[in-house]
């Protein structure tokens, strides 16, 4: 089968997955233009996926921050444009493989008009994640706000393909949130599998250890250990105020997950390595792409990993991968693209 024959298979198959109750807006459209000011037809609330650094048995009991208020409802965070009156709003036409862009893009409130005030959140007013369809690259970037409300960054989308870019972020007086709008660059495109779940990651020399499980419906404990040359990191630098930010991604819909380690650096009592601990809460069963950022010697590097969160008696497993698409991402991590800043 010729690449648009592939890519007209695979947009068929993202209709058929997306048009249900989930919505995952904006889902294929022109493969060849940003599609701005679009909205989801889900409609259903999504909680905030980004969980916040705070003692974690008073999250545990309240269902660990933001993260587990997303895995409670009907559409988890990231898998709509519009959610509560806001909405993403991407500004920027038509962008090509491989080469630097100007990303622009606004959140519009209730009234209409653009939002200028937001809380700062983890060091920053929005953090913006953006990744391929397939889940093989991932960014996490931080835009400049000018004074009319329009953010912009620089941006590489090193393939031709769909991509998904998620704004997290909290209006000043309003919820925290995480929105999500389809980015697409023009050219063919044939998505790559998953690789294996594996235990270990390596990135420029470092080997990073998962130990734990996501388990569907309930908030458990992943530790990640850094080692390099085969000796523990224990001089780990903060990175958005604390020293990992793990990232994860549902495969098929990319439902999204954001939370950050237990404890917070200098408060005496998290080290700086070599374990970063962090709770999480998967929304359902199925393969996830974790995302780890940490930094050591002045550089964040990113590990990423496959895995499965196994199904329980109450919580269904995922509708499925989009047809003609495998069950989800990325090959390693020379594949995901530079973390950039």
């Amino acid at each position: 089968m010729n690449t648009a024959g592939r890519l007209g298979l695979y947009a068929l198959g993202l209709a058929v997955v997306f048009g249900g109750a989930l919505g995952a807006g904006n889902a294929l459209g022109d493969a060849g233009a940003v599609t701005a000011g679009a909205k989801s037809p889900a409609a259903h609330a999504a909680a905030g996926a980004h969980g916040e650094q705070a003692d974690h048995g008073q999250q545990d009991a309240q269902g660990h921050g933001d993260a587990a208020q997303a895995g409670s409802e009907d559409t988890p965070g990231g898998l709509q444009v519009s959610e509560n009156g806001y909405t993403l709003v991407p500004l920027t036409g038509e962008i090509k493989p491989g080469q630097p862009a100007d990303f622009r893009f606004a959140v519009t409130g209730p009234g209409g008009g653009n939002v200028t005030d937001f809380q700062t959140r983890h060091d920053k007013r929005l953090h913006l994640i953006v990744t391929s369809r397939d889940l093989t690259t991932f960014q996490h970037v931080h835009p400049e706000m000018s004074a009319d409300g329009v953010w912009t960054v620089k941006l590489t989308l090193p393939e031709a393909g769909p991509y998904r870019a998620f704004a997290d972020f909290a209006p000043t007086g309003g919820p925290a949130l995480t929105l999500g709008a389809d980015v697409f660059v023009a050219g063919g495109y044939t998505p790559r599998p998953l690789p294996a779940a594996a235990r270990t990651a390596s990135v420029d020399g470092y080997t990073v250890e998962l130990a734990g499980d996501l388990v569907p419906g309930r908030s458990s404990r992943l530790a990640l250990k850094v080692s390099k040359g085969g000796e523990p990191v224990t001089d780990l630098q903060p990175y958005l105020g604390a020293y990992g930010h793990l990232v994860a991604l549902r495969g098929g819909d990319l439902a999204y997950l954001h939370v950050h380690p237990d404890g917070t650096p200098g408060d005496g009592v998290t080290k700086a390595g070599p374990e970063i601990v962090f709770y999480a809460q998967a929304p359902s069963g199925g393969d996830y792409r974790l995302f780890l950022d940490f930094q050591h010697e002045g550089k964040v590097r990113t590990a990423a990993f496959t895995v499965h969160a196994g199904s329980t008696g109450a919580t269904p497993e995922p509708s499925g991968t989009p047809a003609g698409t495998p069950s989800a991402g990325p090959a390693d991590h020379d594949d995901q693209g530079a973390h950039a800043h």
